[in-house]
Parts: C-alpha cells; sequence; structure tokens
C-alpha cells in the first residue's frame, strides 16, 4: 500500500505540473502570436489596408510552425543528418553509463527507491528566469529585436517539450528513482528524455545564438550555462538518468535552431520580395526591396 500511495502522489505531482505547464502555454501562445502578426502586418506598411495584406492569425502561425516543424526531417542537409547521428551516437554513450552515474549520486541507497522528489518546479527556475528575464528586458527598453527572442523561446520551447511528452510516453522508460535498471522501456514511466533540459537548452540556445556579436560570450555563458546547470540538478535530484539529459538537450538545442532559422527566414521575406501586380490584361512581375 505504502508503494502504491508513493506511485500515486508522484503521478500527482507530474499530472500537476503538466496541467501548469500547458495553461502557461495555451496562455502565452495567442498573445505572443498575435503581437508577432501585427508586427509583421506594421513591417510591411503604414498606410496599406490591413484588410488587404496577408497576416497571418495567431492559429496559423501555431499551425504552420507545428506543420514546418514535423516535416522538417525531410528538407535536412548533410550537416543536420550529421548533427542527428551524432546526437544518437552521444545519447548512445551516455547510456552506457546511466548506473555509474545514478550510483555517484546516490551511493547505491536504498531509500532512493522510496523518495518522491519535490523537485520539479525547482529545476524549472533556471530556464524560467532566462526566459522572464530577456522578456521583462525587452520590454524595459522597448527593443524589438528582444521581443522577438522571446517569442522564438517560446516557440522552440513549445515545439520541443511538446515532443518530449510524445517520447516520454512512446518510451515509457522508468525513472532512476523508480527503478535500478536503465533498461526499463515500455513499463510506463515517462522519464526519456528529460522535459526540464530539454526546455533550458531550447531556451538558453536561443539566448546564446541570437542578438549581435559584441556580447556573444555573455550570452553563451548564461544560456548554456543555465541548460547545463538544470541537466545537472535533474542527475542530482535522481529524476532522470544520464542518456535522459542528453537527449533533452540535444532536442532543445535542435529546436532552437529550428525556431531561429524560421524566424531568420521570415525576416528575410520581409525585407525583400517578388511580388505580382495585377495590370489590365496582364500582370506586372517586380522585386521589392523594403528599406528600415
Amino acid at each position: 500500500m505504502a508503494d502504491l500511495s508513493l506511485q500515486h502522489r508522484r503521478g500527482l505531482v507530474r499530472h500537476i505540473s503538466i496541467f501548469i505547464s500547458l495553461l502557461a502555454i495555451a496562455l502565452a501562445i495567442p498573445n505572443y502570436a498575435l503581437a508577432q502578426s501585427t508586427a509583421d502586418c506594421d513591417d510591411q506598411t503604414e498606410q496599406a489596408d490591413q484588410s488587404d495584406q496577408n497576416c497571418p492569425t495567431p492559429l496559423s502561425r501555431s499551425l504552420g510552425a507545428i506543420k514546418a516543424y514535423v516535416a522538417a526531417p525531410l528538407h535536412w542537409n548533410t550537416s543536420e543528418w550529421l548533427y542527428f547521428g551524432g546526437a544518437l551516437a552521444a545519447i548512445g554513450v551516455a547510456h552506457h553509463y546511466d548506473s555509474q552515474v545514478r550510483s555517484h549520486f546516490t551511493h547505491n541507497s536504498g531509500s532512493a527507491l522510496s523518495t518522491s522528489s519535490t523537485d520539479t518546479l525547482q529545476d524549472a527556475v533556471p530556464a524560467a528566469a532566462l526566459f522572464v528575464g530577456t522578456w521583462g528586458y525587452a520590454n524595459l527598453v522597448d527593443d524589438s529585436d528582444g521581443r522577438r527572442e522571446v517569442r522564438t523561446m517560446l516557440e522552440a520551447t513549445v515545439l520541443s517539450v511538446g515532443t518530449a511528452y510524445v517520447l516520454n510516453y512512446a518510451t515509457g522508460r522508468k525513472a532512476p528513482d523508480q527503478t535500478t535498471d536503465p533498461n526499463r522501456w515500455w513499463s510506463g514511466g515517462s522519464s526519456f528524455p528529460s522535459e526540464h533540459t530539454t526546455a533550458a537548452f531550447a531556451i538558453g540556445t536561443v539566448l546564446a545564438e541570437s542578438g549581435g556579436d559584441d556580447y556573444r560570450w555573455v550570452r553563451r555563458v548564461l544560456g548554456y550555462g543555465a541548460a547545463g546547470f538544470t541537466a545537472y540538478e535533474r542527475l542530482k535530484h535522481d529524476a532522470h538518468w544520464l542518456s535522459d539529459t542528453v537527449a533533452g538537450g540535444a532536442l532543445g538545442a535542435a529546436s532552437a535552431q529550428f525556431a531561429m532559422n524560421r524566424r531568420r527566414n521570415a525576416d528575410a521575406e520581409r525585407v525583400s520580395s517578388v511580388e505580382l501586380t495585377p495590370l489590365y490584361r496582364g500582370v506586372m512581375l517586380h522585386y521589392v526591396v523594403r528599406i528600415p
């Protein structure tokens, strides 16, 4: 009965954290997507009738991002496939050391299997601090580039964490606070990959690789430092195996690169485009360059 009660508490904590995460995402996406849609339309022209502009809606932007994300592997180049292969190799190597890393943090204590983790929210603080700090600073100095960076962080986090949840339930891996066997796959668990690490690397990578190069080292120390610390804390708190955090880091970083590439492509399209203008008995093809 004690084990059943423990499992019930663990499940309750996890479902509450998932509910809070989904609620935050549900509240945040429409506001940021609407702001982005409005900004894009404003960038196009200040004089044109808004009803004549093909401005995306929050729903269409969200669906478009998901569709592009799912189809992304179809368009990968050689370097991106090499990155994917390298990530798989790194996860495999990490899996080899799963038991040793767990023993390092738990000292093979039998009580580790009977301790319910209470660090779920605590370990989300570093990533949340990066996100809130970037958002607060961008609004404090009224920086439009900073606000776009925040929206990119949000997109990368939603896409990567959503993928992580799918993988959680598809693999069913037991966490190290549930079993001493790192090969308990398809057993009703939800350990692989680490959602905290995924979100931290999604946010941290966007912070590290966005903006100018003047303070690049500061951005990378903050971004990758917070993400790495999150992964360490999940191992220290016996919440995940080493390979869970490596997989989460790769997923978060890759999703961040995807979101940043989408942002760059969207910015390029706003700066220049090829357009067709209807004329009497024909059309005119012309190249438009918009000067900020």
